[in-house]
This record gives C-alpha cells, structure tokens and sequence, in this order.
C-alpha cells in the first residue's frame, strides 16, 4: 500500500539578504517545511495575496519598507490577520522588541540565528496558532457559513453568515434552535450507525427553502463542524429553469429575488459576493427581457403561480 503523504507547513521567510534567505531556507527544508522567499514587504504581501502561509519569518531591518510596517499591513487584512509573525533581527534593544511585539509579532529571535531555537519556536507558535485559531482555520478551510455543535447537537458557536442563512431560510429569528433540534437528531443517528450514516443533513421549511448541513467532523473535544448551503425548493427552482433557460444558480437567486430578498441576502442565502450576486441578476434580466429587479419578480412569480 502506498504511504500516506501529509501537506507540508508553509513558511514564508522575509529578508533582504540572499545570505540569511539561502541558509534558512535550507535550514527549514531540511526540517520539513515548505519554505516561500520574500526579499521585501511589498514582495511579502503580495505573496499572502495568493498563498496562504502556516508562518511568517520576518526580518525588521529591510529598506523601502521596514518588517514593522510590514506586520502591520499583514495584521490589517483579515484573512491572514491570525497567521502568526516571528521578527528576526540583530536589533536587541528593548523598544525594538517591545516595537515588534506591538505590530503584531509573536516571537522576537536575534540574529546570529541558532537553528535549533529556531525549529523549537516555529513549531510551538504553529500548534499554539492551531490550538486558539481551530475554528478560524476551518473557516478558512471551508468557507464562512459553518457552525459548531456539541456531541448532543446544541449549538456550540455559529458564524455570523451562518445564523443570517439559517434565519433568512427558515423565516425565523430562532433558526439556530430549530436547528439544534435537527441536528440533534442526525448526531444521534450518526453514533448509532457510525460512517454509514452520510453526511449529509437537509432541513426543510414548509417546502419552501430548504437548509442543508454537510458534516465536516471533529474539530476538537466535544466539538463537530457543519458547512451550510441553502437550496431553494426544487420544483420551483426546476420550473423557473426550464421556463426561461437559466442556469441552475441563475434559477436560485431568481427564485429568492421573487421572494423579497434582496441583493444582500440572496448572497448571504446562496453563499455568493454582492458582485456575484449583480453578474447573475444582469444575465437573468437579459433572459428574460426585463431591464430591473421587480418586472424580474413579477415575471417569475407569474411562472410560479402557473404551476
């Protein structure tokens, strides 16, 4: 049998001096970590813009751009706000240490650097960024509408996105309870039929909107994820479709505009950016002839009540 391979930390190293880059970065590799090069902080952030690092190794001293205001910009973008930044420098005065610290920094390493320190520090700042950020690291794994529940379904923590989803599906400001109840359910079952219950949950709402729940496992002690789509009933998604040749998302955010909702929450509901969200709408107007959201409404409910 072939032998399983785990993905390699990222570690994003920061310096203006191809010495210090060429040793640390055989230093990291040989330690098992996949290593990305930066030779400035514009460089560095431009680099996080498309890949995501498990760590940064940041040198302070670096001109145009020094490695403080480095941090600061990478701390200001909330995506990888949580990645956590060790500043390397032979600057040992207390202010630089108390400056590196206050930009956002976790740890503070002097150089001559000592590669035993540095492995030492790098995988204790990865298991403890694991350990405080386990949910923001399934966020980011999985997208932002996610809950978490206790063994017994209730709810242990909803994002935001979420619980706007579950209410806007459901009607009700106390979606996430009616929720719980669901999921309770499904938790049951799942330890009663073990990997044989899919992972798959679907909640309905007088047939009108549907909820659905794809188990995503553990994520800690007592602690289970959920990602959460929203799909709008079939039969109505199915007629708007074939009436006026949509596409299959096209169909969704035709059926929630004809419902009332607006831009804002056909997003939310569908898991889509607002700009996503007018791309289709500009489409579905073209298809059906129309030139605004409510002669759209008008037409699809037309085709609705037909049915």
């Amino acid at each position: 049998m072939a032998e399983l391979t785990h993905p390699r930390d990222i570690v994003l190293l920061v310096d203006d001096s191809p010495e210090a880059l060429g040793f640390l970065t055989d230093a990291l590799e040989q330690s098992g970590f996949s290593v990305l090069i930066a030779t400035s902080g514009s460089a560095a952030l431009n680099i996080v813009e498309r890949i995501t690092p498990d760590l940064i190794l940041l040198d302070a001293v670096m001109p145009s751009m020094d490695g403080f205001e480095t941090c600061r910009r990478l701390k200001a973008n909330a995506g990888i706000a949580q990645i956590p930044v060790v500043f390397m420098t032979g600057l040992t005065e207390t202010e630089h240490v108390v400056h590196a610290l206050e930009s956002g920094g976790v740890d503070y390493l002097t150089k001559p650097i000592n590669v035993d320190e540095l492995r030492a520090r790098i995988r204790v700042h990865l298991r403890n960024a694991r350990s405080a950020q386990s949910a923001r690291v399934a966020l980011d794994a999985a997208g932002r509408h996610l809950l978490a529940v206790k063994g017994d379904g209730a709810i242990h923590w909803s994002t935001p996105q979420a619980t706007r989803l579950i209410n806007a599906a459901t009607g009700s400001d106390d979606g996430l309870d009616l929720a719980s109840k669901h999921i309770a359910a499904f938790m049951l079952e799942r330890e009663r039929l073990g990997p044989a219950r899919d992972n798959l949950l679907s909640m309905n709402n007088g047939g009108q909107a549907a909820l659905q729940f794809t188990f995503l496992g553990a994520i800690g002690a007592d602690e289970y994820l959920f990602r959460l789509t929203a799909t709008s009933r079939r039969a109505d998604d199915g007629v708007l479709r074939q009436h006026f040749s949509l596409t299959q998302r096209e169909s969704e955010v035709l059926l929630w505009l004809a419902k009332g909702k607006s831009n804002r929450d056909i997003g939310e509901i569908l898991g889509l950016s607002a700009r996503t969200v007018n791309k289709h709408l500009e489409q579905i107007y073209v298809k059906l002839g129309v030139e605004n959201r409510a002669s759209a409404a008008v037409k699809a409910a037309h085709v609705l009540h037909e049915v």
